[in-house]
């Protein structure tokens, strides 16, 4: 099983810079998105063979994600149920029989951690919300978590100790949440390659120089570690300022 997941920063603009042309060539049995910055009825897609799902912001050109799956799903689920945290379309949770799929657009901190607090209210949230979907079966989460965890996940660490993405508070959540019961899955497969990265800067020619840093994941439930055949990082496709990112499951 073929698992996909990608920041598309702007699902609208991506199309038109090669989205089509992955999308189909990877064939994946699941594909997610985030930040889509749109509204369902902005955009006329459907890919052949696939059921689709669109979560948006309800401020136009925010956040949004999507899920586009060749089976149809049992359930589908949006944002965390939750009044505080259901306007800005962060997250979509599929069912499946023997797994659930959640792909969540983790809120940014923002410059000099101005929404550090909303972030650590959200983190405890979610964490809440997947050890909760974690006790009727496995769970598997992906999408822009908007945190590089360990110093080997982004090029510059020690000059962004204290900026939103790197900070002390965001990168103890993520542990917290990995100790929860899940697996890092591209760490679980490669823990110690370096400049391995799925975000860079439009700025300076980050990406050229590979200045980058993780942030997008899959990470899984524990229990599902021996299903898990690769996790790949696609460093070379362009379209947005992330990369996709790929779950291969046994």
């Amino acid at each position: 099983m073929k698992l996909v997941s990608w920041n598309v920063n702007g699902f609208r603009a991506c199309l038109n810079k090669g989205f089509k042309e992955f999308f189909e060539e990877i064939d994946a049995d699941i594909f997610c998105i985030q930040e889509t910055k749109m509204q369902p009825e902005q955009v006329e897609v459907s890919f052949e063979g696939y059921h689709q799902y669109f979560n948006s912001a309800v401020k136009k050109g925010y956040s949004g994600t999507a899920v586009f799956t060749k089976k149809e799903p049992i359930s589908v689920c949006f944002d965390l149920c939750m009044d505080r945290h259901n306007d800005e379309g962060r997250v979509i949770t599929v069912e499946y029989e023997d797994f659930y799929l959640v792909t969540v657009y983790t809120p940014n901190s923002q410059k000099e951690l101005a929404r550090i607090d909303y972030r650590m209210e959200w983190e405890e949230d979610f964490r809440n919300y997947v050890m909760h979907l974690d006790t009727k079966k496995p769970v598997i989460i992906c999408g822009d978590l908007n945190v590089a965890h360990q110093e080997i996940d982004l090029k510059n660490p020690k000059s962004n100790m204290k900026n939103a993405g790197f900070s002390k508070e965001e990168r103890q959540k993520m542990t917290k949440l990995l100790d929860s019961g899940f697996l890092d899955t591209f760490r679980y497969k490669y823990p110690e390659l370096t400049d391995a990265y799925t975000w860079w800067s439009y700025m300076f020619h980050a990406r050229e120089k590979n200045v980058g840093w993780r942030i997008d994941y899959f990470l899984a439930s524990e229990r599902l570690k021996d299903r898990i055949e690769d996790s790949v990082i696609f460093m070379d496709v362009m379209g947005s300022d992330h990369c996709p990112v790929e779950l291969i499951l046994k």
